[in-house]
C-alpha cells in the first residue's frame, strides 16, 4: 500500500493508508482515536451491539505500522481508549492474556517502543499504562495534543473525513498551522472536511485520503462572501 510524505512547518512526514503518521526525524509513529475497547462500553451503557474484537484488529494494525516505521517512539494522540474504564478493564486482564489477544498485542506495543498517552475528552485520566501520559508534548516547534489549539500543532479529535467519487474516506488535513489526524480505530464515525469547525482549522491547504493507498488532494480555499 502507498504511502504519501509531505512537509508541514519544516518537518517531514509520511501518511500512511492505515491513518498512521510517521516523523522520521524525530524517530515516531502518531495515531489518533483509537477508541479501543468501544464495543465492550456500549455492551456496557446498554447500546447497540457491535461485533466484538475491534480492539485486537485495531492494535494488531498498530503494531504492523510499527514495525513499517521502525520508529522508537510512539505518540497516541487521545481517545485511545473509549473511556477510562476500558483502559482499567485491559490492564485487568493482562494476567495470562494468550498471544493475539488485547492485553497481549497491548503489551507487545508499550515493548517494542516508547509509549506517549495524549489524554483525550474519552479517556481524560487513564492510569496504570507503560510509559509516559499527559495532556500535550511539545516537539521541534509542534505542540502534539487531542484536540487543535493554538497552532502549530498536531492532533486529532475530529475524526476528519474527505469525499471522493460519492464515498467518504478517512483524512488527513494539513494546513498553515493544524495538522489533523484520522481516527485510526475501527469503530468511529467522522466529520467531513468542509463542515464546521475543520473548514475554519484548514480552511485550505490538503487532505491526504486513507484507504489502499494515501493520495494527497489540495483543499481550495472557501470563497468569502460578499455583503
Amino acid at each position: 500500500m502507498s504511502s504519501c510524505a509531505f512537509r508541514y512547518c519544516g518537518e517531514d512526514f509520511i501518511a500512511y493508508p492505515s491513518g498512521a503518521l510517521h516523523w522520521p526525524a524525530q524517530d515516531a509513529l502518531l495515531a489518533a482515536d483509537l477508541h479501543l475497547g468501544k464495543s465492550e462500553r456500549m455492551a456496557r451503557r446498554g447500546g447497540p451491539l457491535l461485533p466484538p474484537f475491534e480492539t485486537e484488529a485495531t492494535l494488531a494494525r498498530l503494531l504492523a505500522d510499527l514495525a513499517k516505521s521502525g520508529a522508537r517512539r510512539l505518540f497516541l494522540l487521545g481517545d485511545s481508549f473509549d473511556d477510562d474504564l476500558a483502559s482499567v478493564t485491559l490492564r485487568e486482564q493482562e494476567r495470562g492474556a494468550g498471544k493475539g489477544t488485547a492485553q497481549h498485542l497491548l503489551g507487545r506495543l508499550c515493548s517494542e517502543a516508547e509509549a506517549f498517552w495524549i489524554t483525550g475528552n474519552h479517556d481524560p485520566a487513564p492510569v496504570g499504562l507503560s510509559g509516559q501520559v499527559s495532556g500535550e508534548v511539545a516537539l521541534s516547534g509542534l505542540a502534539l495534543r487531542h484536540i487543535a489549539g493554538e497552532g502549530p500543532d498536531i492532533s486529532g479529535h475530529y475524526h476528519p473525513k474527505f469525499r471522493v467519487f460519492g464515498q467518504r474516506r478517512a483524512a488527513f488535513l494539513i494546513g498553515a498551522q493544524h495538522l489533523i489526524l484520522p481516527a485510526y480505530g475501527t469503530y468511529t464515525g467522522g466529520l467531513d472536511h468542509d463542515q464546521p469547525p475543520l473548514n475554519t482549522l484548514v480552511p485550505s491547504g490538503v487532505a491526504i485520503v486513507t484507504g489502499q493507498a494515501a493520495r494527497m488532494i489540495p483543499l481550495a480555499a472557501r470563497p468569502r462572501r460578499r455583503r
